[in-house]
């Protein structure tokens, strides 16, 4: 093993200015299985600095339209060239299985080429009526400049691309700096970047930690825009650093998403089927590590133990192991700590009064999952309620909590019940219940006899503590974009509004 250059500046591969490297850990078995640059301070400041350069100087933020597009367009089809290479990597880096390594090489591509699609389908400007035909008035949007991009571990890749594509077809540069402990579909993806024919010092990467490399992105005063997805603490740090700076700033930093079910929706054993299916989906996908995770299953006291009983004898029969092993339905935690994190929640709960119905340990070794490896077994806690911790913060692993009520309006305010925002999903088979629902929870997305889909036209983003700003869609372009008025006096006069 040998250290690699992951830090890229300027369009020159490098290793760290200090020298220093980090071994990347398989979390399967805990070995490291890649080494690359620890990027510092200063690297942070070469890279800024090569950004800066490459906007005020270089060709990229006046290129046309179309071929920005075509770029993004030469992107996703590497990225499908690549798709098998990637898409392991991605299962070994962050213990992903690999078929969900797969799938998000898919959704990458799928990004690409919709923000391709919309810069290209976009008019010259907004004409603006001044009331007069001696003026010329058009509102242009253009690219913000030099934007910092923090990116998390849970899904490196994919959250990456909602922030390079868009800010890309806006014309902007950017320096982007991954997590430290999954940074190599990243490094992957400015790798076919610069294969695609993107100019000198428009993409560049830092690997390294956030409090030297992250802060220093946040704070630098030659960064235009911050765009930091990951967890709240952290999310609130960048905000700070960002507003003396007074930089634009987006945010998505996770959510406590209620799956809220109503009896109705298990009337029928179909329906049933889909609910108990769905919520296992909600909760346990890539072990929980998803910020939109159906964690809290809110669900009508009248089904409450058939559809518990169900859920756990189900979520007990979830095959875990290596990502990489056929077979296998859900790959370890990423780190130790997040395994310990995790069972320090589930310790809470019990304590609080919680009921574990499955799981709630590390499961038995086997050759699929090595004793070594940040296993941890998918758990259920029933009757849980809102004061207790587990149920109010993110928990980011397999860890599922259940609440019940009886009336709508308790379903309501139990969603409601998060300083999160971000996601939230509704079973009935009542449309007008269904509508109603989702006009009242306040999340950013809600789902309807559904969890999980997102669409890259539809934008993505939270209410309250879940963040500012939104991915994706069209608001997600302008995300990366400022707005100029341009006002033009086709026949000008003297105003004579002073006398002299």
């Amino acid at each position: 093993m040998s250290a690699q250059q992951t830090i890229h500046v300027a369009g020159e591969w490098r290793g760290a200015a200090s020298g220093a490297t980090r071994e990347i850990i398989d979390p399967a078995d805990a070995k490291p299985f890649a080494t690359i640059a620890e990027g510092g301070a200063e690297d942070a400041d070469a890279a800024i600095a090569a950004a800066r350069a490459a906007f005020d100087e270089g060709p990229w933020p006046g290129t046309p339209v179309a071929e920005r597009a075509a770029l993004l367009r030469r992107v996703a089809d590497l990225l499908v060239r690549d798709r098998e290479k990637i898409g392991l990597l991605e299962s070994r880096d962050a213990g992903k299985t690999l078929e969900e390594g797969r799938v998000d090489v898919d959704c990458v591509a799928d990004a690409f080429r919709y923000f391709a699609d919309l810069v290209i389908g976009e008019g010259a400007g907004r004409v603006v009526d001044a009331g007069s035909d001696d003026i010329h008035s058009v509102v242009v949007h253009e690219p913000i400049g030099v934007c910092s991009m923090i990116t998390p571990w849970n899904y490196p890749l994919l959250q990456a691309s909602w922030k390079i594509a868009p800010a890309l077809a806006a014309g902007n540069t950017f320096v982007i700096k991954p997590s430290e402990i999954t940074p190599l579909t990243t490094v992957a993806l400015i790798e076919l970047l610069v294969e695609a024919g993107l100019p000198e010092g428009v993409a560049n990467i830092v690997t390294g930690p956030g409090h030297t490399v992250g802060a220093r992105l946040a704070d630098h005063p030659d960064v235009d825009l911050v765009s930091f997805t990951g967890g709240l603490v952290s999310g609130t740090k960048v905000a700070q650093a960002a507003a003396l700076g007074v930089k634009k700033v987006a945010l998505e930093l996770g959510g406590k998403n209620p799956n809220v079910v109503f009896a109705d929706a298990c009337a029928t054993d179909e329906g049933f089927d889909t609910a108990v299916d769905q919520a296992l989906n909600a909760a346990f996908i890539h072990s929980g590590q998803v910020c939109s995770a159906g964690g809290r299953l809110i669900i009508e006291e009248s089904v409450r133990e058939r559809f518990v009983a169900e859920l756990a004898r189900r979520a007990e029969k979830i095959k875990l192991g290596r990502g990489t092993e056929d077979g296998v339905e859900c790959g370890p935690l990423v780190s130790k700590e997040q395994r310990e994190k995790t069972e320090g929640y589930v310790a809470s709960a019990l304590e609080e009064g919680a009921v574990l119905r499955c799981g709630g340990k590390r499961p038995e070794p086997t050759d699929a999952r090595p004793a070594t490896g940040y296993f941890y077994e998918p758990t259920v806690l029933d009757q849980c309620h809102r004061e207790m911790k587990v149920v109010r913060e993110e928990v980011f692993g397999p860890v599922l909590t259940v609440e019940t009520f009886r009336t709508e309006d308790e379903a309501v305010a139990l969603a409601n019940d998060t300083e999160y925002g971000l996601a939230g999903a509704v079973w009935t088979t009542d449309s007008g219940r269904a509508r109603r629902m989702a006009r009242r929870m306040r999340h950013g997305t809600i789902w309807i006899n559904d969890f999980h889909p997102y669409l890259p036209q539809a934008e993505w983003g939270g209410f309250g503590k879940s963040g500012v700003g939104r991915e994706l869609g069209p608001a997600g372009l302008a995300e990366y974009r400022e707005a100029k008025h341009v006002y033009e006096n086709l026949a000008p006069k003297p105003v004579r509004w002073f006398a002299g």
